[in-house]
C-alpha cells in the first residue's frame, strides 16, 4: 500500500528520494498537497501540511486501517506516529513521547486531539467503566483548555495560546488509567489587548454570546461584545467560531469532568470581574487619582465577594515596606491604569492554572497498586504554540520563538544521534554530523 502511494502521489517518505534539494523536497510536498495527501514520512517522522479544512480521514473506518500495523505498512497518517508510539510503549514497557512541532497555524493542536482521539479509540478491549471515564475525561479537557488557553488571531481562528505536556498513563494491559497536564507561558497579555485582527481568549466571548440572560443579569454583564475595553478590538471580527454553541459544549464538558456548579459559577464571575476591569477609569484631581465610575468598583467587589473600599485601595495604592515602616502609596494615574490590567492579568493567569489544576486533581492515577498490576507507563504530548513573527514583537514572543529554538535543537540532535548510532551499528560509511 505504502508502495503504491509513493507511485501515484509522489513519493510517500523523503527518505526514498534520489536526491534532495530544496526544490525537489517542495516539490514533492505540494504535489502530494494537490492530491490531497497532507502527510509524509521523512523515516520516523511525518510532515503535516495544514489543508485548513475538514478532511475525511479520521474516522473509525481509517482507525481500524492504522491499529496494529507497522509505520510503513499504510500510507503516511498522524495515526501512524500515535499507533508506532503506543505499540513501542506496550511492547517494551517503556514510556514514549510524541513531539508536535512547528510554527504557528501548522495544526499542531487539532494534531494532538488526533492523537488522543486515536489512542481513545484502540485502548477499549475490555469496556471497563473506569478505562471509558479515563478516556473521556481526557478528551474533554481539550475543549476546556481551549477555551481559556486559545483565540483567534491572524493565522488561525484556535491558536493555542499556551503549551501544554500532557502525560496519558497506561496500566500494565495498555489501557489509559489517568493522565497529567502541565501548561507553559500562557500568553496573558492577550487578557487586555490583541494586535489589530485578532481576539482576546474565546472564554470571554462564549460567556457573552452563550450566558442566558439570567446569568449576564447576575453578572452585571451585556451581550454587546463592543462594551468591553479588553475585548472591543476583536469584537467585531468574523471567526469559524460558534461563541455561543461553543459555550454550551465547554459547560457540558466541565460538569461531566467534575467540575461543581459553585466552581462553574465563579469562574464566570472571574471572567466578569475581568470585563468590568478594562472599563473602569482614573482622572485627576489636582494630584490624586481617583476611580471615574465608582459603580463598577462596587460591580468588582460584589462578582469578588469583598469589600468596595478594598477594591478601590488595591486599585488606587501600593504598599510599601521602607525598614520597618509600611506606608501606603498613592498611584499616579499612569501608575493605576497599569495596576489595573497587571490585577486583570494576574487573576486570569491565576484561573487558568486553577482550571489546569483542577483536571488534574480529577484525572491523575490513583489507588493504582503497582505490586497487583504491574508498573504503569506513559505516553506523552507535547503541543507548544509555534513560532511567530509580528510587526511589533513582545517579550512574549521572544519566549515562544526561543523555546521553539531549543525544541528544535533537540529533536535534530535526538534524530542525528539516533539515525548515526544506526549507521555504526550496521557498518555503513558515512560522514558524521557534529552535535551541538
Amino acid at each position: 500500500m505504502a508502495e503504491q502511494e509513493s507511485l501515484e502521489f509522489g513519493k510517500a517518505d523523503f527518505v526514498l528520494m534520489d536526491t534532495v534539494s530544496m526544490p525537489e523536497f517542495m516539490a514533492n510536498l505540494r504535489l502530494r498537497f494537490e492530491k490531497g495527501r497532507i502527510y509524509t514520512f521523512i523515516g520516523e517522522v511525518v510532515v503535516s501540511v495544514n489543508p485548513y479544512k475538514l478532511l475525511n480521514i479520521y474516522g473509525r473506518d481509517t482507525i481500524e486501517q492504522y491499529k496494529g500495523r507497522e509505520l510503513y505498512e499504510r500510507p503516511p497518517h498522524l495515526f501512524a506516529i500515535a499507533d508506532a508510539a503506543y505499540k513501542a510503549m506496550k511492547r517494551r514497557s517503556k514510556d514514549t513521547c510524541i513531539v508536535i512541532s512547528g510554527e504557528s497555524g501548522a495544526g499542531k493542536t487539532e494534531a494532538s486531539k488526533y492523537i488522543m482521539q486515536y489512542i481513545a479509540a484502540i485502548t477499549n478491549p475490555s469496556q471497563r467503566a473506569e478505562v471509558e471515564r479515563v478516556k473521556n475525561m481526557l478528551l474533554k479537557s481539550n475543549c476546556v483548555l481551549e477555551a481559556f488557553g486559545n483565540a483567534k488571531t491572524n493565522r488561525n481562528d484556535n491558536s493555542s495560546r499556551f503549551g501544554k505536556y500532557m502525560d496519558i498513563n497506561f496500566d500494565f494491559k495498555g489501557d489509559p488509567i489517568g493522565g497529567h497536564i502541565n501548561n507553559y507561558l500562557l500568553e496573558k497579555s492577550r487578557v487586555i489587548v490583541q494586535q489589530p485582527g485578532e481576539r482576546s481568549f474565546h472564554s470571554f466571548y462564549q460567556l457573552l454570546q452563550g450566558g442566558s440572560e439570567q446569568m449576564l443579569r447576575s453578572l452585571h454583564l451585556q451581550k454587546s461584545l463592543s462594551s468591553y475595553n479588553y475585548i472591543h478590538v476583536g469584537a467585531q471580527l468574523k471567526s469559524s467560531i460558534n461563541d455561543a454553541a461553543e459555550f454550551r459544549v465547554v459547560a457540558d464538558a466541565m460538569k461531566v469532568i467534575g467540575f461543581k456548579p459553585e466552581e462553574i459559577q465563579t469562574v464566570y464571575k472571574i471572567l466578569a470581574t475581568i470585563l468590568h476591569l478594562g472599563n473602569l477609569k482614573f482622572v485627576v484631581d489636582g494630584d490624586t487619582p481617583l476611580i471615574e465610575n465608582g459603580k463598577v468598583v462596587s460591580t468588582i467587589a460584589e462578582l469578588l465577594s469583598t469589600k468596595t473600599d478594598m477594591v478601590e485601595k488595591a486599585l488606587l495604592y501600593r504598599t510599601v515596606a521602607t525598614g520597618r515602616d509600611i506606608i501606603d502609596k498613592q498611584h499616579t494615574e499612569q501608575e493605576a491604569s497599569y495596576g489595573r490590567d497587571a490585577f486583570a492579568k494576574a487573576i486570569y493567569e491565576r484561573l487558568f492554572c486553577w482550571i489546569v489544576t483542577r483536571i488534574n486533581d480529577i484525572i491523575e492515577v490513583k489507588n493504582y497498586d503497582t505490586t497487583i498490576h504491574g508498573k504503569n507507563t506513559v505516553i506523552g504530548v507535547l503541543d507548544i504554540y509555534g513560532f511567530e513573527i509580528f510587526d511589533n514583537n513582545s517579550f512574549e514572543q521572544f519566549c515562544i520563538n526561543y523555546c521553539n529554538e531549543k525544541l528544535q535543537q533537540l529533536f535534530i540532535q535526538l534524530v542525528l544521534k539516533q539515525e548515526q548510532e544506526e549507521y555504526q551499528r550496521e557498518g555503513i560509511p558515512w560522514k558524521h554530523v557534529g552535535l551541538l
